[in-house]
């Protein structure tokens, strides 16, 4: 089973959803990063779980507690040992699905990878592992400032309910003011309303559902990424398919671009400056964005756009169909528990730190972000 993900810039998660405790090892982070437990708290704490009456009541503090590998407010390019304890397991709620796999989830599957499994609270295949990432990518997030690059996420869509969004992403600080305002974390106030009204009628039923996270990264320069296999956009791809509950992701236009022409596909160059700016302070921009800021798995400058698709959550109590492992017989189950009726509110900081994720590891792939920082 591989934990780990990355090249030199790497984190490894472990610890299960209702053991001790979860964590995450960073290595590959250079020293001098001024970094403090304040900085990966304020990331854990908007995933954790009791926000509001739209995600999980699982009472989980998140507090994060830094292990070692930052002395004196400053990282010192060893490891990173991040430790989140665990306050709020109640295994009791599973004792009785032991063997009966829960549709949607992967139960199953990893008892017939692995034969043994732990159980309680879907074990390591828990999103509860996602604190540990977005531990992770706070370091990552604060490595990226350091560089002018910014990471933001948010619900564009939940329920069918799509939220209207400026395409001008110049005023992160305004978005992420109004996200922050609702439980949705949603970029459209009004729709917002609609968002969580829609997640509590399906809680109301006994139900759940799923929504689209758009992820926006600005400052990005040009050159990140590398030819055929380690793409950019591949990476992403594959750090945030790695998500638990993602089924689907776009980048840039996505999908749509197979509804296009070439001629309103392809991204027209501009050169950006006035006439009397010398030619090594103009720029090279795209007109328009479809590529979504990656071309030939190559950063182009502009804006990385990227969005996932989010099933709904698998665990309900509406009473379900699956079967007893041990007899080899159907049976019916209810799932009883503290689960979210919608999983993408607390997404959102997720996709943010697995995006963070690759581009520090392509950062320092490219050279961008040197691997060793003096101390000043």
């Amino acid at each position: 089973m591989r934990n780990t993900f990355g090249n030199l810039f790497r984190i490894t998660t472990w610890g299960e959803s209702h053991g001790m405790a979860i964590g995450c090892i960073v290595d590959g982070c250079p020293a001098a990063l001024k970094l403090s437990a304040a900085d990966i708290q304020g990331e854990l704490d908007k995933r954790r779980p009791g926000q509001s009456s739209v995600v999980t009541g699982r009472g989980e503090p998140d507090t994060v507690e830094i292990l070692s590998g930052v002395f004196l407010g400053k990282t010192l390019g060893t490891p990173i040992s991040l430790q989140i304890k665990n306050r709020d397991s109640d295994s009791s709620k599973y004792e009785y699905m032991i063997d009966k796999p829960r549709p949607g989830h992967a139960d199953f599957t990893w008892r017939e990878k692995f034969g043994f499994v732990d159980w309680r609270g879907g074990g390591r295949a828990s999103a509860r592992e996602t604190a540990a990432r977005v531990a992770g990518g706070a370091v990552a997030k604060k490595l990226l400032q350091g560089f002018g690059i910014e990471i933001i996420a948010y619900a564009i869509e939940i329920a069918g309910i799509r939220a209207n969004m400026s395409t001008n992403y110049k005023n992160l600080r305004q978005i992420r003011k109004i996200i922050d305002s609702n439980p949705v974390r949603a970029p459209d106030p009004k729709k917002a309303g609609e968002m969580e009204q829609a997640i509590l009628d399906a809680k109301s039923k006994k139900d759940s559902v799923g929504g689209v996270i758009e992820a926006v990264a600005i400052g990005v320069p040009s050159g990140l990424g590398e030819p055929v296999f380690d793409k950019l956009d591949a990476d992403i791809a594959k750090a945030l398919m790695s998500i638990p509950a993602v089924k689907g992701i776009e980048i840039g236009t996505g999908f749509e671009l197979a509804k296009m022409k070439g001629s309103e596909a392809n991204d027209p160059f501009f050169i950006t400056g006035g006439e009397t700016d010398k030619a090594n302070n103009k720029k090279v921009l795209t007109k328009t964005n479809n590529c979504g800021g990656i071309l030939g798995g190559i950063s182009n400058g502009m804006p990385i756009i990227v969005r996932v698709a989010i099933k709904p959550t698998s665990s309900i109590e509406t009473r379900q169909e699956t079967v007893n492992l041990v007899d080899m017989e159907d049976t019916e189950l209810e799932i009883i528990g503290r689960h979210d009726p919608c999983i993408v509110p607390r997404a959102v900081p997720v996709v943010e730190a697995m995006m963070a994720l690759v581009l520090a590891d392509h950062g320092l792939i490219s050279g961008l972000i040197p691997r060793s920082m003096r101390q000043k």
